[in-house]
């Protein structure tokens, strides 16, 4: 730790630059994901391979992500943020001006591994300089910023994408990320972290991309591949879990693992990692399944789906600070009960919608959830690091959100696979409901003028029908997570105080 506190001036400098190095980062994972069907069209490829701009960037991220304690350890954490945010904003340039699908995939792949330690190390570089008493603002920054970014993706995107063209989702990041770079440059050039010339673990980086990419790919395209009912998702599925055995195995036995997976037997970081990730898999499900849903069943633009989704950030905006500010003064079991209620309560809501909603009937779940979340990371990350060491912060830092990155994936997948198949249940119980004999008697009884009608009857059947499937399958998968959520919270409650982000020896 530094003998010398930082100077004000500085300190608002290296936060400023860390907290919108972070949220371009965070802001990445999302903001393509309306542009796809512009991308598509003007590379000339369908929009299942244009997704791969967004599956790339996210597993590269989430390889980089648990590397960054070896990279902070080899080249310095200050050291290691700027060149990363100097990267992320050339090659941000490079995925603007790709000429076609291949090059814009392989940038965005190098874009998300440069980018990977920038969250961790700047979780780490803020607790390392703020004093004690004000740490729990170092962790409402970052909270806070990688929250809402995701949210403010879509809205951003679609409005750009809607303006001017696709290649500006990028080209915003220049400008801000030169900024970034040269703010936490100036606020920390001479407060450089030990380094040491560590040797290089090849055989569990090979292994840490082969079981992610593995998985990625897995997700990705198992609801089109009908997960392991093909030959190919059932290799990929054997590949993964083969490689990630393996991994640990390795990882374990070397002196100089590129992953310290040793952080997880310390108790509070295993169930602060744990209580994050596991309810955020559910959570990030609802905020792709939700958009989905009011623009294929209610008609929503993109960008208004966006405003609809965004709803969430509201109260993380609000709360966020106000629980980093008082961090300490808070007994964090009952905070995160409240958390876990609201987080309960507004999954419950979204659950009962119908095709009838109006838009604050769609907003008004996502602002209790948000007023949930606004109260969830926050407390939640500082269990996890509060038997954490310094020199370990960056390490922790980077394997916490990785865990989260990965349960966020699979909760993606497998929700809109457990959408899919209760819409499809749905849709058949409706139909044997419904039934053609209603309407075959009515043309029988109508004669010839009622009976030529009969496409467009059978039209608007199947359409009323599909519609009614349609949410009756999101409010199952919402009414799911609603009951499996509360069930994490016995994992708070097991972890044992005192809960002081970066406090161990």
């Amino acid at each position: 730790m530094n003998p010398t506190p930082l100077p004000p001036a500085r300190l608002a400098m290296m936060t400023l630059g860390l907290g919108l190095g972070t949220f371009l980062v965070s802001l990445d994972f999302a903001v393509a994901n309306v542009a796809i069907p512009n991308v598509s069209g003007d590379l000339g490829v369908s929009p299942s391979q244009g997704t791969w701009a967004i599956t790339s960037f996210t597993a590269a991220n989430a390889i980089a992500l648990p590397l960054t304690g070896w990279l902070a350890r080899r080249f310095g954490e200050v050291r290691l943020f700027v060149a990363a945010g100097l990267m992320f904003t050339l090659f941000s340039l490079l995925c603007g001006l790709a000429p076609n699908l291949a090059i814009l995939v392989l940038m965005r792949i190098l874009q998300g591994m440069v980018s990977g330690p920038m969250l961790p190390l700047s979780q780490a570089l803020l607790l390392r300089h703020f004093p004690p008493h004000l740490k729990g603002m170092a962790m409402a920054v970052v909270s806070m910023t990688v929250t809402i970014a995701p949210l403010m993706g879509p809205i951003v995107g679609g409005a750009i994408t809607d303006n001017w063209s696709w290649p500006w989702i990028f080209y915003i990041n220049l400008p801000l990320g030169l900024l970034a770079a040269a703010l936490v440059w100036t606020a920390l050039h001479d407060r450089e972290t030990d380094r040491s010339a560590l040797p290089i673990d090849i055989a569990g980086v090979a292994l840490l991309v082969l079981w992610v990419t593995a998985l990625q790919v897995l997700l990705d395209k198992g609801q089109e591949l009908d997960w392991f009912a093909s030959p190919l998702g059932l290799g990929l599925g054997i590949v993964a879990l083969l490689s990630l055995a393996v991994f640990v195995i390795w990882e374990l036995g070397d002196r100089h693992p590129v992953v310290d997976l040793t952080l997880y037997r310390d108790r509070n970081f295993f169930i602060g990692a744990m209580a994050t990730s596991l309810p955020w898999a559910f959570l990030f499900a609802g905020l792709v399944v939700f958009p989905l849903w009011l623009q294929t069943n209610m008609g929503y633009t993109p960008t208004w789906a966006g405003v609809a989704t965004g709803s969430f950030g509201l109260f993380i905006m609000l709360l966020t600070p106000i629980v980093g500010r008082t961090l300490g003064r808070l007994n964090l079991k009952y905070l995160l009960s409240l958390s876990f209620f609201l987080l309960w309560l507004g999954t419950y809501m979204a659950s009962r919608m119908n095709t009838d909603a109006t838009i604050w009937d769609a907003a008004l779940p996502r602002l209790v959830q948000g007023a949930g979340l606004g109260l969830f990371f926050v407390p939640l990350l500082t269990i996890a690091l509060s038997n954490m060491p310094p020199q370990r912060l960056a390490a922790a830092t980077g394997v916490f959100y990785f865990t989260r990155t990965l349960a966020g994936s699979v909760g993606v997948s497998l929700g809109i696979t457990v959408w899919d198949r209760r819409e499809i249940l749905h849709h058949a119980r409706l139909t044997e409901l419904f039934g053609t004999d209603t309407l075959t008697r009515l043309w029988e009884l109508g004669g010839d003028r009622l009976a030529a009608a009969a496409p467009a009857q059978y039209a608007l059947a199947e359409r009323l029908i599909a519609r009614q499937a349609n949410i009756l399958g999101a409010n199952d998968l919402f009414y799911a997570a609603s009951w499996l959520l509360p069930l994490f919270l016995l994992l708070v409650w097991l972890a044992k105080p005192p809960f002081i982000a970066g406090g161990g020896r």
